[in-house]
């Protein structure tokens, strides 16, 4: 059956294109890299991570998490950053189930313990979400997090996504199944 709309970004919009590196005041929004392993171990040993993300990770599986990022960006279908300052891993911003054809992703994020409290997180945000937009050329991203993940709520908030409702009951955690706040932001919002 013949589609009626174009797509919104060609196949191949996203791996002819280099992974940038973002720089973002005292940030830098840069690809993984083999030695960032024991960072993604440590934040994945954090309760607060560890609760919101479901998953934990041993080195190995850490090394494997990072190689899977260049591939993910060939394939179209993902695209991770590491988020770094004062030379070490802060946290991590990722582009989720990049739809080329709709023009739209997930996003994800989360900031080691030891980083928390600087607005690392929204910063990440808001800056991925402007090369989603300007230089990929996505329509709509949109992030879902637990109900009961009021720091996500406010990263969110604090880069412009606009809170679209509640999807009950729709992500399994360690502790149950939880109800996820949507939010979204789409190319012809204003900047946060």
């Amino acid at each position: 059956m013949p589609r009626l709309t174009d797509p919104v970004v060609a196949a191949g919009g996203l791996s002819r294109l280099a992974q940038p590196v973002l720089n973002i005041d005292d940030l830098v929004l840069r690809p993984w890299q083999r030695e960032d392993a024991p960072a993604v171990v440590a934040a994945y040993a954090d309760p607060n991570i560890r609760q919101w993300h479901a998953r934990s990770m041993d080195l190995d599986e850490a090394l494997a998490w990072i190689e899977t990022w260049p591939l993910r960006w060939q394939n179209e279908t993902d695209c991770g950053w590491a988020v770094a300052g004062e030379g070490v891993v802060l946290g991590q911003i990722s582009l989720r189930g990049v739809n080329l054809d709709a023009g739209l992703s997930g996003i994800s994020y989360w900031v080691m313990p030891h980083a928390r409290g600087r607005r690392i997180a929204a910063r990440a945000l808001a800056a991925a979400t402007q090369w989603a937009f300007s230089e990929l050329g996505l329509h709509r991203t949109e992030i879902l997090h637990s109900t009961r993940n009021l720091a996500s709520c406010r990263v969110a908030e604090r880069a412009g996504y606009v809170g679209e409702g509640v999807k009950r009951s729709e992500a399994l955690h360690a502790d149950g199944w939880h109800d996820m706040h949507q939010h979204a932001r789409i190319a012809t919002d204003p900047p946060a």
